[in-house]
């Protein structure tokens, strides 16, 4: 299958982006994770595909798939090249579009500097809707709010355990605060946290270093993809856990490794958080994907 693909960055998050308006491609798991390899496909942390409006007042359907081929529910620093990319290639010519994603719908708004602000919707508390199972788990309350002890085992070169809070932004992150994020063990705790049994759907692991009440540091192991230059939804699950436990304001800066996103969130479990950051188109390109991958 001979297909175009546009290659696109949000903070060093970068995509495959596929456009299917105007008809399915028709890709299994296996091709998507040909894409996204980065020695023999185009190279990816997801691959992210652009189809028409399923229904009156939405503009497109946005599907995500991470880099081992699975669909997922939410991406956003994905969502940020999404309507750069819908614009750039004329299939649009308003600034604010509205999107189904596959936990809902989503508004994304192009700014007069070039950054893409998203409403990435209001957080999600719920345990069965993360999903997590708190069963058996010690926990604890940091102004008012649950956290739990996450026991990884016997590491030897990291913390056997993790104290995280648990939030839901479309996709289930568990954050937890380190002194140091640059030399926080994050590749030897990242998997053992994301395939957690408390997690029946595995889970983004984040760990965020506070500079001050308005900017921290993060790193994010993605689950499927590893950890990843910057996380969109992992900073806006970051600032959330950071303003519920009373550390941060509403308004913060979050330092990734690909850049900055700036976070905005009142602090009501009903407020949709706010997500700024750029966007950038870094080439086109066609690729013959195998017809037979396992």
């Amino acid at each position: 299958m001979h297909i175009r693909f546009t290659k696109m960055q949000g903070a060093g998050n970068d995509f495959v982006v596929l456009d299917e308006t105007r008809g399915p491609l028709g890709l299994n798991t296996a091709q998507y994770r040909f894409l996204a390899d980065r020695h023999f496909g185009v190279g990816a942390d997801q691959i992210l595909t652009v189809r028409p409006s399923p229904a009156p007042g939405l503009d497109f359907e946005y599907v995500i798939h991470n880099a081992d081929g699975g669909e997922v529910e939410h991406c956003g620093n994905g969502a940020r090249c999404f309507v750069r990319y819908v614009r750039d290639k004329g299939l649009t010519d308003k600034t604010s579009v509205r999107v189904k994603v596959q936990q809902g719908e989503i508004e994304l708004t192009m700014n007069p500097d070039g950054r893409v602000t998203v409403n990435m919707g209001a957080p999600v508390f719920d345990w069965e809707r993360v999903p997590f199972n708190p069963i058996g788990l010690i926990s604890d309350q940091v102004n008012g709010w649950p956290v739990f002890d996450l026991d990884l085992g016997d590491l030897g070169v990291a913390p056997s355990m993790a104290r995280v809070g648990v939030v839901s932004m479309g996709n289930p992150h568990a954050v937890q605060r380190v002194d140091d994020v640059d030399t926080f063990p994050v590749l030897a705790q990242g998997p053992l946290i994301e395939h957690h049994p408390a997690f029946p759907k595995r889970v983004n692991a984040g760990f965020m270093q506070i500079v001050s009440r308005s900017q921290i540091k993060l790193r994010v192991f993605e689950r499927g993809s590893g950890e990843t230059l910057a996380c969109g939804t992992g900073a806006c699950a970051a600032v959330v856990a950071g303003i519920r436990q009373g550390w941060l304001d509403s308004r913060v800066d979050v330092q990734t490794h690909g850049g900055v996103l700036t976070i905005e969130w009142a602090g009501q479990a009903d407020s949709p958080v706010m997500m700024t950051g750029p966007a950038t188109s870094v080439f086109d390109g066609e690729i013959d994907v195998p017809d037979t991958l396992s």
